[in-house]
C-alpha cells in the first residue's frame, strides 16, 4: 500500500512540477520578426476573388490552376461544375488582372479576358468549351 502511495505522490509532484515551468516562460518578449517565411506570407496581407473561367474538365482544372499559379498567388482552385475560379493571393504582388491574363493565355477565356483563337484551338478537344461572344 506504502509502494501505491508513493507512486501516486511522485506522479502528482511531476505533473505539478511540469506545469509551473511550463508558465514560466513570457511569450510577449519573443522576436516575431524571426518567423518563418511560411508564417509571414500567412501575415501579409492576402486577398480572396472568386473569377469566372470557362473549361470543360480535369485537364481544363490543370491547366487553368497551373496557369494562375504564379509569384504571389498561394492558392488557386477551380471547379468545372460552377465555372469558378478561387484565388488567394498578395496584391502587393501581382494583380487579378495578370492572373487572368496568364490563364487566357492557356486558351482559357475569363470575366475580362478573352484568349486568343490560336490559344483556344491549341486546347484539346474535351476542353473547347462553348465561347462567349
Amino acid at each position: 500500500m506504502k509502494t501505491v502511495k508513493f507512486i501516486i505522490v511522485a506522479l502528482l509532484v511531476t505533473t505539478l512540477r511540469t506545469n509551473s515551468f511550463a508558465q514560466m516562460h513570457d511569450h510577449s518578449k519573443m522576436d516575431m520578426s524571426k518567423t518563418s517565411a511560411d508564417s509571414k506570407m500567412d501575415m501579409a496581407s492576402t486577398k480572396t476573388e472568386t473569377i469566372k473561367v470557362w473549361g470543360n474538365c480535369e485537364g481544363c482544372q490543370k491547366r487553368i490552376e497551373k496557369a494562375a499559379k504564379i509569384d504571389g498567388v498561394s492558392k488557386a482552385s477551380w471547379d468545372k461544375d460552377s465555372k469558378l475560379l478561387t484565388l488567394v493571393y498578395d496584391p502587393s504582388k501581382v494583380k487579378s488582372d495578370d492572373i487572368q491574363k496568364k490563364i487566357a493565355a492557356v486558351g482559357h477565356d475569363t470575366e475580362k479576358f478573352k484568349a486568343d483563337d490560336k490559344a483556344y484551338t491549341k486546347l484539346p478537344g474535351c476542353c473547347q468549351y462553348e465561347r462567349k461572344k
